[in-house]
């Protein structure tokens, strides 16, 4: 039994891999890195700094001595000049050109670019393998039909696959987004204190041209394409808002998804999985919750209101730096992500474990697809040689008793009944069950889930192909 706090972000929901990236280990290791490319590019740039105590850093980039550094910490209330002390320690000849120049938001700002770039690719990485699940679904779905819905009432037939495929193009434009954002990825670079790079100018002695390729070499080393072109203190925090608001994107159409679900499971028409031991209620030894789908809502909805810590600290950053980011960053930027990894993972796991029941949805449709074929009925009719404005009243006296015979008396419908009854419209009850054929009556769904996965989803598959195949665990 543990006695403190501990997030069920990490003990619950999120992968081991996104929780890596916003790790202690990881953020320290990466100042590491970037210590060593701002010695390796002011060597380059002429100052005086040797390749013995450039190698020296190389030695201990990972052997990181952390009670070192936290025993500094103790003493000088400032973490990132405690591990200048430690990396110190470990590299005696380099000790003094560690950190030259710079300010903490050279490898703080800068770390937090990284490690938000390499989570928003884990976020890539399983937002395409859902795509790919889902794309299987809507392929094999594509051409059943089922009732459709608006405003949560009977509207024209639909296909499962076509209604699979209004998910999917969310997702895709969520890919979109995390793919511009990475695209334009960049490093806040070197800059000092205030942004000016004063300091740096002081070392190159006046030399603007070398200021300016400080940034750009640095960024090279570190795997980036260039910095912001100016910034304060720190990048500017709208970046953070940036990301979190597509992760609220994410979050956004995973709701819509997982709310989707939850409707179908009370229809019984399709189930999110179930493992055979899984107990749905403590209470009710019979139901089946759809527990997973419940818990995408959940988290989403903490992504989605979580956007607004970086959208409001963006909003009240006063002039070149405040702090007043510092310990909201550290809570609201890494728990976005650990939750988006958590609502994919769930994602994925309930798409490839999606139960549908062909009966159920057809017994429905057929409930309602006598009211709905009226108008092909009516046509067939008037051919025939009858009043159109005739049959429209009499259709909708039939519409009218027979909706009464369900919802009143709880009878079934009977519409067709009443019309193959009636002399005006002149045909069978045979005849209408044959114009039933509910694939008649979606429209080109078949089609559009074919020419969307053809034209959309395939070529991102092709693209995201060796990401393909990631397996997920769901603690439940």
């Amino acid at each position: 039994m543990k006695d403190i706090y501990e997030t069920p972000l990490g003990s619950r929901y999120a992968g081991k891999e996104m929780q890596y990236l916003f790790s202690p280990d990881m953020k320290f290791r990466t100042w590491r890195k970037l210590w060593i490319a701002l010695a390796e590019t002011e060597q380059e740039l002429g100052l005086d700094i040797t390749d013995e105590q450039i190698a020296e850093l190389k030695a201990h980039a990972e052997d990181i001595n952390y009670e070192v550094a936290q025993a500094r910490e103790k003493e000088v209330r400032h973490d990132v000049m405690s591990h200048v002390y430690a990396y110190g320690q470990q590299c005696p000849k380099a000790a003094g050109i560690i950190h030259l120049g710079a300010t903490s938001c050279y490898v703080g700002d800068n770390t937090d670019v990284i490690i938000m770039t390499e989570a928003l690719k884990l976020v890539r990485q399983k937002l395409v393998n859902v795509i790919a699940e889902l794309s299987k679904f809507a392929d094999e779905y594509k051409a059943l039909p089922t009732l459709a819905f608006t405003h949560f009432q009977p509207a024209q037939p639909t296909t499962v696959g076509k209604r699979a495929a209004l998910w999917l193009q969310d997702l895709l434009i969520d890919l979109d987004d995390v793919n511009y954002l990475l695209d334009g990825a960049k490093l806040l670079g070197c800059k000092g204190t205030t942004g000016t790079q004063a300091s740096f100018l002081e070392l190159f002695d006046g030399d603007h041209e070398k200021c300016r390729a400080l940034d750009r070499r640095i960024a090279e080393k570190m795997g980036y394409n260039g910095c912001f072109a100016v910034s304060g203190q720190t990048y500017t925090r709208k970046l953070d808002s940036r990301i979190l608001n597509v992760l609220s994107g994410i979050a956004q159409s995973a709701t819509k998804f997982s709310n989707d679900i939850r409707l179908l499971q009370h229809l019984k028409e399709i189930e999110e999985p179930f493992e055979k031991g899984q107990i749905g209620s403590s209470a009710m030894a019979y139901k089946r919750n759809p527990m997973r789908s419940e818990r995408i809502a959940s988290l989403a909805r903490y992504v989605m209101v979580d956007a607004l810590n970086p959208a409001i600290t963006t909003a009240t950053q006063w002039f070149e730096r405040t702090l007043d980011d510092s310990a909201n960053k550290r809570i609201s930027v890494p728990e976005a992500f650990l939750a988006v990894d958590g609502i994919l993972s769930l994602y994925l796991n309930v798409v490839d474990g999606l139960v549908v029941y062909p009966k159920v949805i057809n017994q429905r449709l057929m409930k309602e697809l006598p009211f709905m074929a009226t108008e092909n009925i009516m046509m067939d009719a008037v051919k025939r040689g009858g009043n159109r404005q005739e049959l429209h009243e009499r259709i909708r006296v039939h519409s009218m008793e027979a909706g009464k015979q369900v919802k009143v008396e709880g009878k079934e419908n009977d519409l067709l009944e009443r019309i193959a009854g009636d002399p005006m419209f002149g045909v069978t009850l045979d005849e209408l069950n044959a114009i039933l054929d509910p694939a008649k009556y979606v429209g080109r769904s078949p089609e559009q889930v074919t020419e969307f996965l053809a034209e959309c989803v395939a070529p991102v598959l092709e693209t995201y192909k060796d990401e393909l195949g990631v397996k997920v665990e769901i603690n439940v």
